[in-house]
Formats: C-alpha cells, sequence, structure tokens
C-alpha cells in the first residue's frame, strides 16, 4: 500500500468515525430541474431524497441488466434535524442501524464532516435569495427590486421567493469576477421550490416527528464542472396504480394537454449553459407541459446548443445509450415505470475552462482574455469546418474521443439514466393489486420517438 493510498484510507476512516459521531450535513442539491421531491446533496458523489417504499423495493430488486441505465443504490439514512431560535433548520444524516444495505461501504468517503454547530443553515429565504438578482426572465441583467438602503423586509422575501417559484424560463447569470474559480450556482429555481416546500411539511411536523428515511443514491453530475441537465418524463401514463380517482383524472388531464400522449415524452425540466452570455437557462416542467412538437423539438435542440454552437459530438453517444437503453427495456417483462424520468446529462464547460479548474496559478487578466480569444477562435473555425471537407479527420478524431468518454467511469461525455420509480411496478413486488404482462409500451413508445428527434437532429446537423 503506498502513501497515497494510506492517507486515502485513513481519510476514509476519519469520515466513518466522523459520520458514526456527529452525522453528515445535508446540503441543497442545486441541478435538480425536474420532480416534485425534495433532493439533497449528503457528499460530493452521493445525494438523497425522501425513501418511498416502491421506489426503495425497486433499486434493491432491480435486474442487473438494468443497473447501468440508473444511479447506483448507495443505502439509507435517517435524517433529523435541530431548529435554532431564528427558526433556521440544521438537516444531519445519520446511518440507519437497521437496515443491513446501509452499512458504511455505501457512504460516499468525500461527504463533509462539519460540527454541528457550523453546519448549513435552512429555512430562511434570506439565506437562499441572496443573489436573486442574477435572475431574470429574458437573458439580461436583472436589477434588485429591494431599496438602495438594501433593506430587507419579509414581504419583499416572499416576492422574491415567489418570483422565482412561479417563473417558467429563467436566466441566471454566473459571477465570473474570480479568473481562476469556475463560477458556482448557489440554487436553480425548482431545487429551490422543492427544498422550501418539503421543509416547511418537515418543520410543521417537527411536534410529532423528527425522524425521516432517505435514500441514498448516485449524484449523476459530480464529474462535470457545469452540468447541463434534461430531465424527461416518459411513457404515455404518469399515473400510479394506487393513485386516486380524482389523481387519476388530473394526470390524463396533463397527459393529452402535452406531448406526453402524442409521442409518449414530456419535458419536464432543463438546466443548460450558455458559453456566450455566460449563463444557465432554466426550463420548468410548467413551460414543458404547453409545448407543442415543434416546440418540443426546439427545445431538445437549445439544450444540445451552447449559445454558440450545436454540440453535436454528443448526439452521437447518446443515442447510442438510448438504443441500449431500449434494448434493455424490451427484455424487461412485467415492468411498468409510470411517471418515471429520463436524465441526459453533460458538461457545459469548454475542457481549457475545466482544466483552469484546478490550475493553481491564477491567469493574469491579459492571459485570460487571450483565452477568451482562442475559445472564440476554435468556436468559429468548428462552424466554418461544417461547410468544408479538410478538417474532417480532425473533428472525427474528436469526436471520437468524446465518445469515448461515454464509458469512462473517469469522465463522461454524457449521461443517460432512468430516475424516479415512486409509481413503477412489477409482478416480483410485493402486494402489487395490478399485474401486468409484457412490456411498458409507453415507455418504449416514447423512447423510440425520442431516439427518432435526436436522429434528426443529428442528421440535420451534418447538413
Amino acid at each position: 500500500m503506498d502513501a497515497e493510498q494510506k492517507q486515502q484510507l485513513q481519510h476514509q476512516l476519519q469520515h466513518q468515525q466522523c459520520y458514526m459521531q456527529k452525522g453528515v450535513m445535508l446540503e441543497p442539491f442545486v441541478h435538480q430541474v425536474g420532480g416534485h421531491c425534495c433532493v439533497l446533496r449528503f457528499g460530493e458523489q452521493t445525494i438523497c431524497k425522501p425513501l418511498i417504499p416502491r421506489e426503495h423495493q425497486f433499486y434493491k430488486s432491480l435486474p442487473a441488466a438494468m443497473r447501468k441505465f440508473t444511479p447506483q443504490y448507495r443505502g439509507v439514512v435517517s435524517v433529523s434535524f435541530e431548529e435554532d431560535e431564528e427558526g433556521n433548520l440544521c438537516l444531519i444524516a445519520y446511518p440507519l442501524k437497521s437496515d443491513p444495505a446501509a452499512d458504511l461501504e455505501n457512504k460516499d468517503p468525500m461527504a463533509d464532516c462539519e460540527p454541528k454547530n457550523e453546519m448549513l443553515k435552512w429555512g430562511m429565504a434570506s439565506s437562499l435569495l441572496v443573489d436573486s438578482e442574477n435572475y431574470s426572465k429574458d437573458g439580461r441583467s436583472r436589477h434588485s427590486r429591494k431599496d438602495k438602503d438594501r433593506s430587507v423586509h419579509k414581504v419583499q422575501e416572499d416576492v422574491e421567493l415567489e418570483w422565482l417559484r412561479q417563473a417558467e424560463v429563467l436566466y441566471y447569470r454566473l459571477d465570473h469576477s474570480h479568473s481562476n474559480a469556475v463560477p458556482q450556482l448557489k440554487h436553480n429555481p425548482w431545487s429551490l421550490k422543492c427544498q422550501q416546500q418539503h421543509l416547511q411539511k418537515m418543520k410543521e411536523n417537527a411536534k410529532h416527528r423528527n425522524q425521516y428515511k432517505f435514500i441514498l443514491l448516485e449524484n449523476l453530475t459530480w464529474r462535470h464542472t457545469m452540468p447541463c441537465v434534461l430531465d424527461l418524463k416518459m411513457g404515455t401514463q404518469q399515473h400510479g396504480d394506487d393513485a386516486s380517482e380524482e389523481k387519476k383524472a388530473v394526470k390524463i388531464r396533463k397527459c393529452q394537454q402535452s406531448t406526453a400522449s402524442s409521442i409518449g415524452v414530456c419535458l419536464s425540466g432543463m438546466q443548460v449553459y450558455r458559453s456566450d452570455t455566460g449563463q444557465l437557462m432554466f426550463m420548468s416542467k410548467f413551460h414543458g407541459r404547453r409545448l407543442t412538437l415543434p416546440d418540443f423539438k426546439e427545445a431538445l435542440f437549445q439544450f444540445f446548443h451552447s449559445g454558440r454552437r450545436l454540440r453535436r459530438e454528443l448526439l452521437s453517444p447518446v443515442l447510442r445509450r438510448l438504443r441500449e437503453m431500449l434494448a434493455a427495456l424490451e427484455a424487461c417483462e412485467s415492468y411498468r415505470f409510470y411517471s418515471s424520468s429520463l436524465l441526459i446529462i453533460y458538461d457545459g464547460a469548454s475542457h481549457r475552462k475545466h482544466t483552469r479548474q484546478h490550475t493553481e496559478d491564477s491567469l493574469s487578466e491579459e492571459e485570460e482574455e487571450e483565452e477568451e480569444e482562442e475559445e472564440d477562435e476554435d468556436e468559429e473555425e468548428e462552424e466554418e469546418d461544417d461547410e468544408g471537407v479538410e478538417a474532417e479527420p480532425e473533428m472525427e478524431e474528436e469526436e471520437e474521443e468524446e465518445e469515448g468518454d461515454v464509458d469512462s467511469s473517469s469522465s463522461p461525455a454524457v449521461d443517460v439514466r432512468m430516475i424516479d420509480f415512486a409509481h413503477t411496478t412489477c409482478r416480483h413486488f410485493q402486494g402489487e393489486s395490478v399485474v401486468y404482462e409484457g412490456l411498458d409500451s409507453g415507455y418504449i413508445f416514447g423512447l423510440q420517438n425520442l431516439i427518432t428527434i435526436i436522429s434528426e437532429l443529428e442528421n440535420h446537423s451534418t447538413d
């Protein structure tokens, strides 16, 4: 065992001891773009969400052929919180001793282990909305609506929070003031909405309950500097078998009013980085539901577009992954993935910027300007190459590199996974009221149409 391995082992042992004694601080997970369930950050490589028995059963009985298409299951934790005199909440995760799957081997060794009195405070709008003025609805800078003396009132905080919650398409201006630091997203409007709603419920139930089970899952965005995330609701049926008649009617109506009924897939949320403006664009599920088929195709185009060019090198890996998933689903007898989603994730940061993140020496302003000019020139050359033939061998080599990274565990260029299985059913599940035969034709229908649309996008981009 070399020195580096010894140091890593020592760090892991320290983490385990800290985890057993003090628990792990749960932080906001800022890359959630869809769904209604609160997702939190357990560590660098692990997220957690409230345990739903049906989803938990799915992960524990997952067929081997499906594991590569879902986040890795990492056990269960018990989450509790403390409330201070100001009404802030500190969320802490502890090992669930009664669950044999929740052993320490499943826990992320890189999780933070801070003392409780230094833990992140939750629940106050002012702490979560300090940079809400960076948001805009049209991509332009948005000035704060607060008074010039910067005094903050509760009413104004509520207005800011409601503004973020209700917006359907937003642009977030990232802070590029530090040349050597990759700009960080503090929160996005959808994750903020989900976290605030869930924490409010926990706070209201504090007198009766202070222990919650959360499931631990792989953080699919952790390798990416600037994660671009697309959440697609799959299938032609969005309600589970256990839904009430009222809820079933609502879900059916929503499907009929969206692209889910016509093509079996609907946009449920999107986050994409625009390198030309240095902004992140967010699209909510409310906007996604109103998209027509041409609008949906345009949204997919926007997702794979950097603001300067179409990231066509990502399309082939995505299609390959989708076709592999389709083959796996066609072997899943009796499964119905009602209301589940499909995530497509890639890194919006250029390789040059990703490298800069790990550079110890900061760049001077002149060096930074030179790098930005070089990046612009590279983008222009790539656009010119679309019309020429001479640069094709170089482009093919670049695409092969990108595609080769897809299956690499160290730095995947793009990832495609199935998530959200709260309404999934299968004949192997215990106590099922309805048992299905055959394949999930609605999900497969949506997947086939998605493959067709992205194939059209790929073919069009090479015209």
